[in-house]
Order: structure tokens, then sequence, then C-alpha cells
């Protein structure tokens, strides 16, 4: 198979899930579709072109078979769901969840159908911030080292000082961030109840995930592509 007709058939993959996702609705009016039209198009063809080359790529590093791709039910159901709900958001940081979230269904790295859709359902209600947060407390110490932060060195604190230090931005929304520590915490995607907990110092570098919550991570945050 040429490489063209192997792209054409990875775009094709990608926009298996476009053709019932309306651009809008019958009675909206002329100046809404002059408006919103071209952006919304505009996002289904950047989306298809990062799926379709993604795919390509995995191929060439025999990661998969493209043409076993239109058999593999899970496959579609996941470009379904994820490809309407990254062309509902403009951030950049879900559209690459989804797209991770399709490359790793592609390569069998989830075999469970209902926790990838579980996944999906997380990464759609979920702000940015609640996956900035976890990936934070999966690990503080590998956080701090990759983002070239000095590791903190307290004799006492809660984590949100963690929190602080990490995220400056942060500082003084406590309501903000204890509403998506306690969303987590209902997920089980994290195993402490609180942040404001005073706990020692190599206490506050523990990771904090569950298992649930480093598949969840692993499952939207990592390419097999990377």
């Amino acid at each position: 198979m040429d490489n063209e007709k192997k792209k054409e058939i990875g775009y094709a993959l990608a926009k298996a899930g476009f053709g019932s996702i309306p651009v809008v609705g019958a009675a909206a009016s002329e100046l809404l579709q002059l408006l919103v039209t071209p952006p919304i198009e505009k996002r289904r063809t950047d989306w298809m072109n990062q799926i379709g080359v993604r795919l390509k790529d995995l191929e060439d590093k025999k990661l998969l078979a493209l043409e076993s791709l239109p058999e593999n039910e899970k496959f579609i159901d996941v470009v379904l769901q994820t490809t309407q709900e990254a062309i509902k958001t403009s951030e950049k940081e879900k559209i690459e969840y989804f797209r991770n979230a399709i490359l790793n269904t592609a390569v069998g790295l989830n075999p469970d159908s209902s926790e990838i859709q579980i996944f999906l359902k997380f990464v759609s209600d979920f702000t940015v911030w609640h996956i900035k947060i976890l990936k934070l407390f999966n690990d503080p110490k590998e956080w701090f080292e990759k983002n070239e932060k000095e590791i903190p060195n307290y004799m006492s604190s809660g984590l949100s000082s963690i929190l602080s230090l990490a995220y400056p931005e942060l500082k003084g929304r406590r309501e903000f961030y204890d509403l998506i520590w306690d969303d987590l915490h209902r997920a089980g995607l994290h195993k402490t109840s609180g942040l404001h907990v005073s706990m020692t110092g190599s206490g506050l570098m523990v990771p904090r995930t569950t298992e649930f919550g480093k598949s969840f991570l692993k499952f939207i945050t990592e390419s097999p592509t990377e």
C-alpha cells in the first residue's frame, strides 16, 4: 500500500465521526452560519489532519496496521466520541487528550471498553485544571524535576502549599482548587481527602493518585508515538 493511500485511510478513519455532527441547526440564521461555519470547518480539518498523520506514524513504527482499524469497533467508538468533543473545544490540552485517547485505543493500550468510556467522560467533564492538578500529585517530586522547579523543603505543611508553588496563579483561589480536588476524589482518581492537612516534608512528595488515576493519566497524556 503506497503512502498516499495509507494517509487516505487514516484520514477516513478520523472522519468517521464527522458526518453526524451538525454544524448549525436548520433554523440558524444566515449570519450565524457566516460567523460560525468557517471556524468549525477549520477545526474539523485540523483534527482530521492531526489524527491521520499520527495514525500513519504508528503504522510506520509498526505499532498497528491501518487496514485493521475499520474492523476495530472499540476504535470507531472512540473516534466518534472524541471527534464530537474535540470540535467543541479550543483548549489545546483537551484536544491533545482526546487525540491520545484515539491513538492509545488504536494500539490496544486499554482493552476495557467501559473504562475507556469513563476516561473520555472525565476529559469531557473536567476542566484543564483538573488534569493539571492530578498530574502534579501523581508524582510531585517528578513534576518539579520535569518542570525545572526547585523541590520544596518544608518541615511541615499541607498539599495546598505544593500546589501554590507549582501553580502560583492558584494562590488565593482555595474554593476553586478545593472543588477540583473534591471532584477528583469522588471520581476515584486520588486517595487524599483534603489539601490542607499538615504533614511532613517527605509526606508532601508522596504520589497521591490511585491505580485508576494512574491509568487515566497514562491513557490521555501519553502518546504511543512519543
